[in-house]
């Protein structure tokens, strides 16, 4: 444990992310957790912008082609690969390097998570004929514990079974379930080094990602895709893939298909780079030079 150090690397898409974390793994003896709500399907490679079969050969990978698209990623499937990333870097004696847009969860795993009960036959029954009414279902948990509810929305199916069960199989208000359950890190001892752009500059990084997704294939994956799996799984409305289909349908022209992905890229970006500066304690704060220069001094302490 005293050989091996580890450190994130967050940032908007397109910023160049995986070619610092590349670098540095290549550098200083390191693995790579990539956590990535579309690389971490199988079959989505276009889309997703996943480094390519030499990278990932030459840099040991997790978070990658683990699911497949009509599976649901989540935030435990990370905490999976995490353990495994860990182990191994272990007994290889290597470091870690986490990078990956998805910073939610990267938080969620550094704050950690409460302990979930187990959950019996008679409650997930209970709870799969509750939801069939959603809004009767918030009313019931307002009811229960209102300060908690205001924060979700009375259509948002997810959460509310989440809070449904756990009422239901303790008798308690989730909150109070958390409150004695307090959450314990996943992750510990990882610095978080936020890669920032100008974004006249990740703009144009953006465009130019596009270009490169429509001229390698992007239309012939999704609609490959699509052939295998529909339009419900969750992967199958990421940005990328939701306005190929658009195209596919007729609806917009390719030119107004490079467009949109580029439009919703750098909404997307914008979303993220908002979310990391105010919900991550940075070790550095820069482009890829400067925390280059950061991480390469943190790793050789």
């Amino acid at each position: 444990m005293a050989y091996m150090k580890q450190l994130a690397i967050i940032g908007p898409t397109a910023s160049g992310k995986s070619d610092l974390a590349l670098t540095l793994a290549s550098d200083h003896n390191a693995l790579i957790l990539s956590i990535d709500s579309l690389s971490i399907y199988k079959e989505i490679d276009i889309a997703s912008a996943k480094p390519s079969h030499s990278e990932l050969v030459k840099i040991d990978h997790f978070g990658i082609n683990c699911l497949l698209p009509n599976e649901n990623a989540s935030v435990f499937s990370f905490i999976d690969e995490y353990s495994r990333i860990f182990t191994k870097a272990l007994t290889l004696q290597k470091n870690i390097i986490i990078v990956g847009g998805s910073s939610f969860y990267l938080k969620s795993m550094l704050e950690g998570l409460s302990k979930i009960p187990e959950f019996s036959l008679t409650t997930l029954n209970t709870v799969k004929s509750m939801l069939m009414d959603l809004k009767e279902s918030h009313k019931l948990l307002s009811s229960v514990d209102p300060i908690s509810m205001e924060k979700i929305s009375s259509s948002d199916a997810y959460r509310i079974e989440k809070m449904l069960l756990i009422h239901i199989e303790t008798g308690c208000a989730p909150s109070e379930w958390f409150r004695i359950h307090p959450p314990t890190p996943v992750i510990q001892n990882c610095p978080v080094f936020n890669l920032n752009l100008d974004r006249d500059l990740l703009r144009q990084r953006i465009a130019l990602r596009t270009q490169k997704m429509l001229s390698s294939g992007l239309i012939d994956e999704v609609a490959r895709l699509e052939q295998h799996y529909g339009r419900v799984p969750n992967s199958m409305k990421a940005i990328g893939i939701i306005e190929t289909l658009e195209y596919l349908d007729g609806k917009i022209t390719k030119p107004e298909l490079i467009e949109s992905i580029s439009i919703h890229t750098s909404q997307l970006a914008k979303r993220q780079q908002t979310f990391n500066a105010h919900q991550f304690v940075l070790k550095a704060n820069g482009n890829s030079e400067i925390l280059y220069s950061a991480a390469k001094a943190f790793l050789s302490q």
